[in-house]
């Protein structure tokens, strides 16, 4: 009985690992496309076939480990990231920021629709109705929390692209020189920084605060907003 509820926690966040991390990397280079780089749509990777996107890795190992290890409680992933030749866009720097604000603008849309299917769970069959009403929920809060992660504004995040496009050029190319430390400052303001807090007695779950928190705040309000009470 144990092994059933732990496959059926496991099987709610199907779709919204597959939906959202490939759609956000679709959404890129369809953007991309059509502000004039070709790069992506030449590999067959401007369409929304989440197939197209998967990263075997990304995509299917990590979450998976991670929801066994887990008990099917927590997972993340990524898709194969998408192409982008920013020198051939239109205007490279305005277009820059308009590619990266297409992912989590195609995670945001994800979750309003997430918000709005909820409320036509009750037409569906009974016996589906716990498992779709789960999953969208879950489809809401997980790309919720890819939009707003990838909002921060640290390179190669999008929000530090966002950022590099529209701040003052002096002070985007020193923003920008962050990239290849990038994904270590986010480990360890993620993992590291939580830990040296506890061992202080301080709360410094950095990912609480910025993703988590603001995640299920606007969970709630897409929610209140579609109508599901």
């Amino acid at each position: 009985m144990e092994e059933y509820s732990v496959l059926y926690k496991i099987s709610i966040w199907v779709l919204p690992i597959l939906l959202g991390v490939t759609l956000h990397e679709a959404a890129h280079g369809w953007v991309a496309w059509k502000l004039g780089d070709n790069t992506a749509f030449n590999q067959g990777r401007v369409t929304f076939n989440p197939i197209k996107h998967i990263d075997v890795f990304g995509t299917l190992v990590l979450p998976t480990i991670l929801l066994l290890a887990s008990g099917g409680k927590m997972s993340f992933g990524y898709a194969k990231p998408v192409p982008v030749n920013f020198w051939a866009l239109a205007k490279p720097r305005r277009d820059m920021v308009l590619v990266a604000l297409a992912g989590p603008g195609s995670n945001l849309i994800l979750a309003v629709l997430a918000a709005g299917f909820l409320r036509l769970v009750d037409s569906a069959p009974y016996f589906m109705q716990s498992w779709l009403a789960e999953s969208l929920m879950m489809l809401l809060l997980f790309n919720l929390i890819l939009c707003i992660f990838n909002m921060i504004p640290i390179p190669p995040l999008d929000g530090g692209r966002v950022a590099v496009g529209i701040l003052p050029p002096a002070i985007a190319m020193q923003l920008e020189r962050l990239e290849r430390a990038g994904f270590g400052i986010i480990l360890f303001g993620l993992f590291l920084l939580p830990w040296l807090g506890d061992q202080v007695g301080l709360d410094l779950n950095v990912f609480m605060w910025v993703v988590a928190i603001p995640a299920a705040e606007l969970a709630k309000f897409l929610i209140d907003i579609t109508g599901v009470f």
